[in-house]
């Protein structure tokens, strides 16, 4: 079977970059070893789909290359897939911070993008076996319904995704095919994911849930922070997460919204008598409060400036080092990838090999919590489909 371009992967990428390729009367091959196309896009956002992000720009994405994203998410933002999603009729909503979600269900945008890519062809339940580069172009065996199929193309765009979420069929083979045609891979990590402490301290507070600043390494997230049986979640925890590295420090700031020796001292004025404790529970969940190891059983009018100033780190600077995070299992997306030094910014297509594109997650392009991701995907596919539309 001979084809134009053979597209490796039928998630957001892979099944965003097929529709103008096939649209542009090329004809289009889509496989993926899964049983359903979309299965990332179908669990995202709590089965409603964060297919996007009101503030998407490039400040908001981590790379070895912090430039390399520029050129394709100017070129396809936002606005042009709110747009799409307008047109095929998806209602849809802002939750918080820019993130737009179907009002419906997520399978929506599955089935906007499977009808978008027609007329491209999509195997499911389909595996790589082989693969290798010639003249002509790419040569593919694949596995399809237990028999070996020959595919030859004269382009192949790899949408595989990165390590996260293995139980959903995750690999690494992106990184894999990169190295077998010369192409660097930076370091991986999971990222978008919760920390873990093993000695068990937050188990107590387990559900406990607050509005929170977490920082790490200079960066900043205001968002809610989740206590587990396992550490520490939610989406403060995960966006910083990308920033952390083993054996570093994070800062968790409970009171974001105030300061706190103003609030204790404003307070001791009105009603000094008032334990700590209660003071504090007006702010904080009850449960979290005999957690900080502060003199709880004090009234605010026998504490001076100066004890009170020495309350404050446990409310808005505490200091925790996570042993490590809950890894792929849980990880929303890998960081790092393939490196973005052997791909061009304009067209996703690696510049050793003609004919080779990477695109979405694969890529050392990694973005926030909130839709960026999602972004990243249809803004890539899109720069590796406009050039291979065009091409001859």
């Amino acid at each position: 079977m001979q084809v134009d371009t053979l597209i490796l992967g039928a998630g957001a990428a892979g099944l965003f970059a097929a529709g103008p390729v096939a649209r542009a009367g090329k004809r289009v091959l889509v496989v993926d070893h899964a049983r359903a196309p979309g299965e990332k896009i179908r669990i995202s956002g709590g089965g409603r789909c964060n297919f996007t992000n009101l503030h998407a720009d490039p400040s908001a994405y981590l790379s070895a290359n912090p430039h390399f994203c520029k050129s394709a998410l100017a070129r396809y933002t936002q606005w042009d897939f709110i747009d799409l999603v307008g047109r095929h009729g998806i209602a849809w909503h802002e939750k918080t911070l820019g993130q737009l979600f179907c009002d419906d269900s997520a399978r929506q945008i599955v089935d906007m993008l499977r009808a978008e890519m027609a007329p491209a062809e999509l195997w499911l339940s389909t595996a790589l076996r082989d693969l290798s580069h010639g003249p002509d172009g790419f040569a593919a065996t694949l596995d399809r319904d237990g028999r070996h199929v020959a595919v030859t193309a004269r382009n192949l765009v790899v949408a595989t995704g990165g390590k996260s979420i293995p139980k959903m069929g995750a690999t690494g083979l992106a990184y894999d095919i990169a190295r077998q045609f010369g192409l660097a891979v930076t370091d991986t990590r999971p990222g978008l994911v919760p920390f873990t402490f093993p000695d068990g301290r937050f188990k107590p507070l387990a559900g406990v849930a607050l509005p929170a600043r977490l920082s790490c390494d200079g960066t900043s997230f205001d968002e809610a922070l989740l206590f587990t049986h396992r550490g520490l979640s939610g989406p403060a925890v995960l966006q910083v997460s990308s920033y952390w590295r083993e054996g570093r420090e994070i800062a968790v700031n409970l009171l974001p919204d105030r300061d706190p020796l103003d609030w204790l001292r404003a307070e001791r004025q009105a009603a000094g008598r008032r334990q700590l404790g209660t003071v504090l529970g007006q702010a904080l969940p009850a449960r979290l409060v005999p957690h900080l190891g502060l003199p709880t059983d004090s009234r605010l009018a026998d504490l001076s400036d100066k004890a009170l100033a020495a309350l404050c780190p446990a409310l808005a600077d505490w200091r925790l080092v996570p042993a490590g995070t809950e890894g792929y299992r849980t990880a929303e997306v890998t960081l790092g990838g393939i490196d973005t030094a052997g791909l061009s910014s304009r067209t996703m297509e690696a510049t050793a090999c003609p004919g080779l594109f990477f695109i979405g997650e694969a890529v050392d392009v990694t973005g926030w919590l909130g839709g960026y991701n999602f972004q990243w995907a249809w803004s890539s596919a899109h720069a590796a489909a406009t050039a291979l539309a065009t091409r001859p």
